[in-house]
């Protein structure tokens, strides 16, 4: 049994990573020690990756990145540590199907922690809607998540007292990247209006409306010009969301998580 979960669940093989590094795969992390060199077991299907890298002494720990990949079966995910950067790579095609043999030959097989499948059940709870067209749709250029590039996103949007305390930390953390050296490295979810606008309506008419039935309006309108009518994509990018938000301590993530659940607790109808 465990010989067949290995030969058709996916391989996450992580070279070079440095001790005391948090690795997490949904729902489940692990911190690096010396022989460590990914996780095996993967069921096929979405899943989400992620990462914080640490001081040598292991007590101090940078932001989470992280990506979601669509595992096929048998698949060999490789990713190499850029000790410069701090964070995952991918390889050279041409390297990373030597990896791949090497993988498949059971070479790397004693270095790779198994996927923990007691806990699957939970992960596909949350991510069920999700799918390969969700991630390709609102995964950011290069696929990184990470609060490090999303200083500065977040100035036209709606914000409580405390996560404009949490912007401004961001904003003078050591770890925060510059805009400019990332112009666009944020997610590319779908804007959620707060009110409804609508031409040859009187002011009157259009204040009941926000004020009756903005929220059924409006999902009804984002259900039909950004979701095609799918209901089920609008719940993967709900899924989305609070995935990079809860795994990958995205602010973006919360702030899309938050409006999505605002519009649909808010509908009457």
């Amino acid at each position: 049994k465990a010989l067949e979960l290995v030969k058709s669940g996916a391989t996450l093989l992580l070279l070079d990573v440095p001790q005391y590094t948090l690795i997490g795969i949904d729902t489940q992390v692990f911190s690096v020690g010396p022989a460590f060199k990914g996780i095996k077991m993967i069921p096929p299907g979405v899943h989400f990756v992620f990462y914080s890298s640490s001081t040598r002494d292991g007590k101090e720990f940078s932001p989470i990145t992280g990506f979601f990949i669509d595992a096929g079966y048998s698949q060999v995910v490789v990713r190499m540590w850029d000790q410069q950067e701090e964070r995952l790579i991918k390889v050279p095609e041409e390297e990373e199907e030597r990896y791949r043999q090497a993988v498949r030959s059971f070479e790397f097989d004693k270095h790779l922690g198994p996927y923990d499948l007691s806990l699957y059940a939970d992960w596909k709870r949350l991510s069920n809607y999700i799918t390969k067209s969700t991630i390709e749709r609102l995964e950011p250029i290069g696929g990184e998540i990470t609060v490090t590039y999303e200083h500065g996103m977040l100035k036209n949007t709606c914000k409580s007292a405390m996560e404009r305390i949490l912007d401004e930390q961001l904003r003078n953390s050591k770890f925060s990247s510059p805009a400019e050296k990332h112009p666009k490295r944020g997610c590319y979810y779908t804007p959620i209006p707060r009110i409804i606008k609508r031409k040859g309506i009187e002011s009157e008419q259009l204040t009941s409306l926000n004020l009756d039935k903005a929220s059924t309006e409006l999902l009804e309108t984002l259900l039909v010009k950004d979701y095609g009518g799918s209901e089920e994509s609008l719940l993967g990018e709900l899924q989305f969301a609070f995935i990079a938000f809860l795994m990958g301590q995205s602010l973006e993530a919360f702030m899309q998580w938050k409006s999505l659940v605002s519009l649909l607790l808010g509908c009457t109808e």
